[in-house]
C-alpha cells in the first residue's frame, strides 16, 4: 500500500474517487514515445536493469487543448481574437501546470524509484536504473539497432497511470539515441582563419570573368565579396524602418566570448548604426555540457553571423541571444522556454536544426507546446530550413528539417540574390548549388555544371498533418505528396542564403601564428535566411505600430501572390542557366597553397524546384518592398 499512498494523494488533489486511482492498472498512453526505428526486427533483447536513464517528463498544463485553440486565434488575421495576446504570467495561469499537478506527477516518479533532479514549469527531470524506469512509464526498455549503432527504447508505447488525469504531456529519454541539433550554415572552423579569395564582385555582376571559360553560353561574373546590410535593407523594402522598440532573441548552443567586441567593429566597419546601451545582451545557462561533441566553437561563428545579420537589416530592434548549454534537444528546449517564460523577445530566430527521421514525436510535441505558449504571448518563432535540399544527397531518404517542419513555426527557406548598382534589386533565385571545377589547362569546366552541393531545405512532412493556413496556397501536389490526407510542407517565406552570393560577417579567430584577431568572410546558408526574415519581421512590427506580430503564418500565407512578395523561380533569366566564379584559397587563408576555381550554377536544388506560385524551396517568396509596409494596415 506504501507504494500508492503518493499517486493516492495526488489523485485526490483531483477531486479523483479514491476508489480509481487505487485500481492501479489503468493506465494512459503517452503517444509518440515508442520510436519509429525500433522494430521488432532490430530488437536485441532487453536493457540491463541497472543502466542508467535520464529523462523529463514534460506537463500538459491545465488544458492542452484550449492552449492550442487560443494560439491558433490570436494568430489568425480572420479570427475575432487575433492579437489578443496574454502575458506570460496569465499564459501560464491558464494553460500551464498547476501545483496539484507537479505535486502528483512528481510523487509518482518517487513511488516508482526514480529520483526527481528538477522541476520546472514545464516538467520534471528524473534519473534511475532502467528497472525503475520501466515501473514507472510501463513498458520494457529494450535494445535495438538503428543504422550501425544500438541504442535503448522503449519495446511498447510508454504511459502514465490514468489517475494523473492527463497531467503527463509526454516523456523523453527513454531512447538514448542522439537528439542533437546541428548549425544549419555554411560556416567555416572557426577555431582557424577563414578568408575569401578574390576577384570579387562588389554588386551581382560589377566584375566578369573574362578570362574563365563561359558557362550557359556567356561569361559570368565573379561571386559578390559579401552583400551588407545596406544592400539587404534596399533588396527587402526597409525603408526608413529600423525595427525600433522591438525585440529580437537567437537562440544557439554556447556563446561567443568575443560577440560584442566583434559585432561592435563589424557594424562601425560597415556603415550600420552603433549599438546603444543594452541593445545586445546575452542570456547565459550556468554551465556548458558535451563542448566537444557539439564543436561548441564551431557555434561561434552561428550566434556572430545571426547577430550581425540581424543588426543590420534592423538597427534599431534589441537583440537579446539567449546560449543552451548544449546542443542537444533538452538544453535548446531550456533557451526556447526562458525566452516564453520571461517573455524576452517578441520574434526569435533560430538557426539550428536535424532531419525529420531523428524527431521522435516525444521531442515534437514537447517543442509544439513552447511554440503554442510562444503564440498565445505573441512570441514568433522563425526556423532555418536546412541546407541540404531534400536531403538525399545527405542522407539518402527525401525529407525535410526539424523543428522547421512544426506546423507552429515560421520555416524560413533560401534563395540566391543578386543586388546590382545603386544596391538595387535584380533578382532572385531558389538556392540550390552546382559546382564544377576548372580544367587544367583552364579552357572548361570539368564535368560542368558539376554535382550538387548544397541548398534550400524544403519539401513535405512525413508525420507533420497540413496546418489549416496552407491550404489553398501550397499546390495538393505537394501537400499530397506523402499521403491524400496532406501533410506540412516547407519551408514558407525565404530570403538571401547562397554562400556565393552571400553576406559579409566579422568575427574574432585564430590566426596561423597562434593569435586572436578579428577578420571578415562571406556567408550563406539558411542560417542567414531565418535571421535575415527575423529582421524584416522587427521592420514589420514597427510598420505596425510596434504591436506583436506573433505566430506569423497565418498572416504570411494571407499575402500569398500579393506584391508583398517576391515570386522567386529558378530562372529569372528565362530559362538560359545563371552562374557565377569562385576563387578560393586551398588551405582557407592565403595563396600559399593555391587557388582552386569553380563554377557555380545557381537555382538548382537537388529535386526541389522555386517555380511560380508557393514551391518548396522558398514558399510564398521573399520579402518585396511592399512587404513591411503591409503590416501598418492592420
Amino acid at each position: 500500500m506504501a507504494a500508492t499512498l503518493p499517486l493516492l494523494a495526488g489523485a485526490l488533489a483531483f477531486g479523483i474517487p479514491a476508489a480509481h486511482a487505487a485500481d492501479g492498472p489503468s493506465r494512459d498512453t503517452l503517444s509518440g514515445t515508442k520510436p519509429a526505428w525500433a522494430t521488432a526486427t532490430a530488437d536485441k533483447g532487453a536493457a540491463s536493469d541497472s543502466s542508467q536513464v535520464s529523462a523529463r517528463v514534460y506537463l500538459a498544463g491545465r488544458d492542452a487543448k484550449g492552449l492550442a485553440a487560443y494560439a491558433r486565434s490570436v494568430s489568425d488575421p480572420n479570427s475575432a481574437s487575433y492579437g489578443k495576446y496574454l502575458s506570460a504570467k496569465k499564459t501560464q495561469a491558464r494553460f500551464g501546470a498547476t501545483k496539484a499537478q507537479v505535486a502528483a506527477v512528481t510523487s509518482w516518479l518517487r513511488s516508482a524509484g526514480l529520483k526527481v533532479t528538477g522541476t520546472t514549469q514545464h516538467y520534471v527531470s528524473v534519473t534511475g536504473d532502467v528497472a525503475a524506469a520501466e515501473k514507472a512509464f510501463g513498458t520494457q526498455l529494450h535494445n535495438f539497432t538503428k543504422g550501425k549503432k544500438t541504442y535503448r527504447a522503449p519495446s511498447k508505447t510508454a504511459s502514465a497511470p490514468a489517475a494523473l488525469n492527463g497531467a503527463v504531456l509526454t516523456v523523453t529519454g527513454l531512447d538514448n539515441a542522439p537528439h542533437k541539433a546541428q548549425h544549419a550554415d555554411q560556416l567555416p572552423p572557426p577555431d582557424a582563419v577563414f578568408k575569401n579569395a578574390g576577384p570579387f564582385s562588389s554588386y551581382y555582376g560589377s566584375n566578369t570573368a573574362s578570362a574563365l571559360p563561359s558557362a550557359y553560353g556567356k561569361k559570368i561574373p565573379y561571386a559578390v565579396q559579401g552583400y551588407t546590410g545596406k544592400q539587404l535593407r534596399a533588396a527587402y523594402g526597409a525603408g526608413s524602418r529600423t525595427g525600433k522598440n522591438v525585440r529580437v532573441a537567437i537562440t544557439d548552443a554556447y556563446a561567443s566570448p568575443t560577440i560584442a567586441y566583434d559585432a561592435a567593429t563589424y557594424a562601425a566597419k560597415h556603415g550600420d548604426a552603433k549599438y546603444s546601451t543594452s541593445q545586445l545582451r546575452q542570456v547565459l545557462p550556468a554551465g556548458y555540457t558535451k563542448t566537444e561533441e557539439c564543436g561548441a566553437a564551431g557555434w561561434y561563428g552561428e550566434e556572430t553571423l545571426d547577430v550581425e545579420a540581424v543588426h543590420a537589416v534592423a538597427p534599431g530592434a534589441s537583440i537579446t541571444y539567449v546560449g543552451a548549454a548544449s546542443c542537444y534537444d533538452d538544453d535548446l528546449l531550456d533557451s526556447l522556454s526562458k525566452i516564453v517564460d520571461g517573455h524576452l523577445a517578441d520574434i526569435v530566430s533560430n538557426s539550428w536544426g536535424d532531419i525529420e527521421a531523428n524527431q521522435t514525436p516525444d521531442l515534437a510535441a514537447a517543442y509544439d507546446q513552447v511554440f503554442q505558449f510562444g503564440a498565445v504571448e505573441g512570441i514568433g518563432f522563425y526556423f532555418s530550413s536546412g541546407d541540404n535540399g531534400d536531403e538525399v544527397a545527405n542522407t539518402g531518404t527525401k525529407q525535410v528539417d526539424t523543428p522547421a517542419n512544426s506546423a507552429w513555426v515560421t520555416a524560413v527557406g533560401g534563395t540566391s540574390l543578386a543586388v546590382g548598382k545603386g544596391d538595387k534589386y535584380l533578382w532572385e533565385t531558389g538556392w540550390g548549388t552546382e559546382k564544377a571545377s576548372l580544367s587544367e589547362d583552364g579552357k572548361s569546366w570539368t564535368g560542368f555544371p558539376g554535382a550538387f552541393t548544397s541548398g534550400a531545405g524544403g519539401g513535405t512532412s512525413k508525420t507533420v498533418a497540413e496546418p489549416y493556413y496552407q491550404k489553398g496556397v501550397v499546390p495538393n501536389a505537394l501537400a499530397k505528396a506523402n499521403n491524400a490526407a496532406g501533410n506540412r510542407v516547407v519551408p514558407d517565406i525565404s530570403a538571401i542564403a547562397d554562400p556565393n552570393t552571400g553576406f559579409k560577417v566579422g568575427q574574432t579567430q585564430t590566426f596561423p601564428d597562434g593569435t586572436e584577431q578579428y577578420s571578415e568572410y562571406r556567408i550563406g546558408g539558411t542560417s542567414l535566411a531565418a535571421p535575415v526574415i527575423a529582421a524584416v519581421q522587427a521592420l514589420a512590427q514597427e510598420a505596425r505600430g510596434g504591436k506583436a506580430i506573433g505566430f506569423a503564418n497565418p498572416s504570411i500565407y494571407s499575402k500569398a501572390g500579393s506584391k508583398a512578395y517576391h515570386d522567386v523561380t529558378d530562372h529569372p533569366d528565362k530559362g538560359s542557366g545563371l552562374a557565377v566564379a569562385r576563387v578560393d584559397f586551398a588551405n582557407g587563408i592565403d595563396a600559399t597553397g593555391g587557388l582552386l576555381t569553380s563554377v557555380r550554377t545557381l537555382g538548382a536544388d537537388s529535386s526541389l524546384k522555386a517555380v511560380k506560385g508557393y514551391d518548396d524551396v522558398t514558399g510564398v517568396g521573399s520579402p518585396a518592398p511592399g512587404y513591411v509596409s503591409s503590416y501598418s494596415r492592420h
